[in-house]
């Protein structure tokens, strides 16, 4: 296994006491595997992806890439938010650049990299442009290809397309699927749309609330990627499925 997260847990401190954010977390991923966590508010869906991003350490146990633990921040990882956080005076070029930048790569390299990653999200004639003037959707693709260009073995993904409109959101999820069948990289999204998370997943991690804990792994299998098969039972399935756990473990937490 690629990403390995071992019996985790995540505790804050309020006035209070220890607040359990994350509790018992385990999970395995496999080199080139696209997983979605999916839960809603209170599951620590973003606690989480700080504690592969290295930029939170776990209260207990351990998150592994490639036998190895992670400590802090590195370029192993790549970073896409739900929020574009694009730099509004830098062009898209010097956008895709910026991390490269900051790892100390020479600039005829990093322009060539970012230029190749610029090209494979379909935005090479846009490389002059500032971000003002892209869409949603555009803006979105120059994070990702911010986060490819230094190569990276994961892309971590928080609600990547929660800001976007349905139909620009829908347009990216095609966009996702193909860039990743196409570069083959390891995904680890987290999201709280039941519909994305199976459309776009091999397998779904189905997070309870109050604590974070794995309810469910899930493995999805269906017949094709095409926006059509959101029309198939399978699909109908997987979701009346994982809208009902969820749907059963907020009231728990309502009740706790």
């Amino acid at each position: 296994m690629y990403l390995e997260i071992n019996n985790l847990n995540k505790d804050f401190q309020t006035r209070q006491g220890a607040l359990s954010v994350l509790k018992d977390i385990n999970m395995s991923i496999a080199q080139g595997e696209y997983i979605c966590a999916v839960g809603a508010s209170g599951s620590g869906k973003s606690t989480l992806l700080r504690q592969i991003a290295g930029l939170d350490r776990p209260t207990s146990g351990e998150v592994k890439i490639n036998g190895q633990t992670i400590t802090a921040p590195g370029p192993d990882r790549g970073m896409v938010f739900q929020h574009y956080t694009l730099y509004p005076w830098m062009s898209v070029q010097q956008n895709a650049e910026f991390g490269l930048k900051l790892l100390g790569i020479p600039a005829k390299q990093r322009r060539e990299q970012a230029s190749y990653y610029l090209s494979v999200v379909g935005l090479t004639e846009f490389a002059k442009t500032l971000p003002n003037q892209l869409s949603g959707g555009m803006k979105q693709r120059v994070a990702i290809a911010r986060a490819l260009a230094s190569e990276p073995k994961i892309l971590l993904m928080d609600e990547p397309f929660g800001a976007l409109d349905i139909h620009t959101k829908e347009s990216m999820h095609e966009f996702m699927l193909d860039l990743w069948q196409r570069t083959q990289i390891t995904i680890f999204m987290i999201t709280h749309d039941v519909e994305e998370a199976i459309f776009l997943s091999n397998r779904i991690y189905a997070l309870g609330s109050r604590p974070g804990t794995v309810r469910k792994e899930m493995v999805i299998n269906l017949p094709d990627r095409s926006v059509a098969v959101k029309r198939h039972a399978k699909f109908h399935d997987y979701r009346d499925e994982l809208m009902e756990l969820l749907r059963q473990h907020g009231k728990e937490a309502v009740t706790a």
